[in-house]
């Protein structure tokens, strides 16, 4: 499994990513961070991943058997666990969440790909 996590941060604040990690992972909501569009982004991954078979709400499988997704949402965050998804298609993920100024936190480097990088 790999570990794809997005949030925003409200304007003028910045958190340790790591910290805010294990709060998102245990379901914690985080001060400082922004309330994101959960349903219109679940929408849009679910527009783009249309030829996928989508397994339930959160869920989609590639009908090819080429690799899975699942997301977990709380009203700040977005996670998705990929089984076995292939690297185009975890920057598909990253992208849409780009759209809404969500930019990634990869748990397993770790490191979040933000403006705010050097």
């Amino acid at each position: 499994m790999y570990e794809l996590l997005f949030w925003n941060y409200q304007e003028g604040i910045y958190l340790n990513h790591h910290l805010v990690y294990e709060a998102i992972a245990d379901g914690e909501l985080v001060e400082g961070l922004e309330e994101l569009p959960i349903e219109v982004i679940l929408n849009r991954i679910t527009k783009v991943f249309a030829i996928w078979e989508k397994v339930d709400n959160s869920s989609w499988k590639n009908p090819s058997g080429n690799g899975a997704f699942h997301i977990r949402t709380t009203t700040q965050s977005i996670k998705i666990d990929c089984y076995g998804t292939e690297g185009k298609t975890m920057d598909k993920l990253v992208d849409i969440m780009e759209e809404f100024k969500c930019p990634l936190y990869d748990p397993q480097v770790p490191e979040r790909f933000d403006e705010f990088n050097e």
